[in-house]
């Protein structure tokens, strides 16, 4: 029988590790490993008899990891072992925690008997077992397992509620639930900063800013304030801003820099990153005057974030102040960077402003991308500045910026439509030796230019005309 059929009732989920995947394993471990995924249970004993190994428990952990996928046969191993070598207390955690997640809840319950008899429970086993149950939807019976927790000896504190908190708010929808439960225990467990950050992660999740503010408020009671719990309040203050409720979050901000109590640059870079996606330059900026004067470090991706973001609103001026203000901070702008505000001013047709930015943009030696050089040479022609484009058009040969196609035909385009005709025809045969393509549209807005400009012009583009179809 092939060992597929002959596991077929517990074939492995992909989402466990099994032996086939790792080359992290030693040798012995790994023939058991194969025999357990071949075997009926009821055939293991013998198998293992015939093996004739003795398993040490580094052995015995490492067949145990990577076979959750056949806790049938992993449990007649488990026991198998159990009988010849007393386990470690990990070994008996291992062995709750496959059977849990394999939602083998009855036999995970008599491994804890047996568990409670030597002598080995844990914090940890409880842990396993509650986060096993909201894997498997079981809520109801993770509180029940926390409230038994006493009756086995174990004493539940702030990390197993702070564990099956989180375990809950992994779980889509169960906020609520996860709240109920926090709402229950609060005043016999104390909660930490970390039980806080959980639960307003959950809100943020689920976007409910309502909740959070009442949370945070009970936070600050009983727990009061302290830098030790920047991630609740990362999580608290995201939750408002994906809310939209900027103003409350800058409010809040402003009570937490006087606590001395800032939350870190990661809330920051998530809120800037959230604004830029609603395209909200004014919130974005307040928060970045906030981030500066607070003296935090930003990086380079922030201030190309925060310049585009101002660049696609216009706001131009604010972008400047951004590129000059960089290099206080130790952060020096990069082709990006440049590129954003060169694109900005040309679409916005600062012909002047941006042949000034053009030359500090090739001082830096930071170069134009191929697509802006091409929209600069546009703009400049269109504005009576054909010196200001062969700039451009030299300084991408010289430099060898390519793809130059686009810029090339603006330079044809821009040169027929101020008349410069034997600068036209002595640049497209240039091109056309060059095998650099004309478009299409150039060669038609050419034709429309040439016959507007009289017979010598419409003599001149005839004669491209007849070079380019043949080209």
């Amino acid at each position: 029988m092939e060992p597929l059929e002959q596991q077929r009732f517990d074939k492995p989920p992909k989402k466990f590790p099994s032996y086939l995947d790792t080359h992290d394993i030693s040798p012995k471990a790994r023939t058991v490993c194969e025999m357990l995924a071949r075997v009926y249970p009821g055939e293991v004993e013998t198998a293992l008899s015939t093996l004739r190994m003795i398993f040490e428990p580094e052995v015995v952990e490492q067949v145990l990891r990577f076979s959750y996928g056949y806790p049938a046969t992993a449990v007649v191993f488990f026991k198998w072992v159990g009988l010849r070598q007393k386990h470690s207390p990990f070994l008996w955690n291992l062995i709750v925690d496959l059977l849990g997640k394999n939602k083998m809840f009855d036999q995970m319950w008599d491994a804890i008997r047996s568990m409670k008899q030597e002598l080995v429970l844990s914090l940890t086993t409880f842990v396993s077992v509650l986060e096993s149950y909201c894997d498997a939807g079981k809520f109801s019976d993770a509180v029940m397992t926390f409230d038994l927790m006493r009756q086995y000896g174990i004493e539940p504190d702030v990390v197993v509620v702070n564990s099956l908190l989180s375990a809950m708010c992994r779980e889509e929808g169960q906020i609520e639930k996860a709240y109920e439960f926090f709402e229950k225990v609060k005043t016999k467990i104390q909660p930490d900063g970390d039980t806080y950050a959980i639960l307003f992660e959950g809100w943020e999740k689920e976007g409910n800013a309502s909740r959070a503010k009442t949370v945070f408020g009970d936070m600050v009671i009983r727990v009061g304030w302290s830098s030790q719990y920047m991630a609740a309040y990362d999580a608290f203050l995201i939750t408002l801003v994906k809310a939209s409720e900027i103003d409350e979050a800058f409010n809040f901000l402003k009570v937490m820099k006087g606590k001395r109590c800032l939350p870190s640059l990661k809330f920051f870079s998530n809120a800037i990153d959230f604004l830029i996606q609603k395209n909200d330059s004014v919130s974005a900026l307040l928060l970045w005057d906030m981030m500066t004067t607070s003296g935090l470090t930003l990086d380079l991706s922030m201030y190309n974030a925060m310049i585009g973001l101002l660049c696609k609103n216009d706001e131009i001026a604010n972008a400047f102040e951004l590129l000059d203000k960089m290099p206080y901070y130790g952060i020096f702008a990069d082709s990006l960077t440049y590129n954003i505000i060169f694109q900005c001013l040309i679409k916005n047709k600062k012909v002047k402003e941006a042949g000034k930015f053009f030359f500090e943009m090739i001082k830096n030696e930071q170069s134009p991308t191929p697509a802006n050089c091409a929209d600069a040479m546009s703009l400049f022609f269109d504005h009576d500045d054909p010196e200001m484009a062969y700039e451009v058009w030299f300084y991408m040969k010289k430099e060898g910026v390519t793809p130059v196609e686009d810029a090339a035909n603006a330079l044809l385009y821009g040169l027929a439509s101020l008349g410069r005709l034997s600068e036209f025809r002595r640049n497209a045969e240039r091109l056309l030796k060059g095998r650099i393509k004309i478009h299409v549209s150039t060669m038609e807005k050419l034709k429309i230019v040439c016959l507007r400009e009289g017979k010598k012009a419409c003599d001149l583009y005839d004669e491209l005309d007849r070079k380019w179809r043949y080209a």
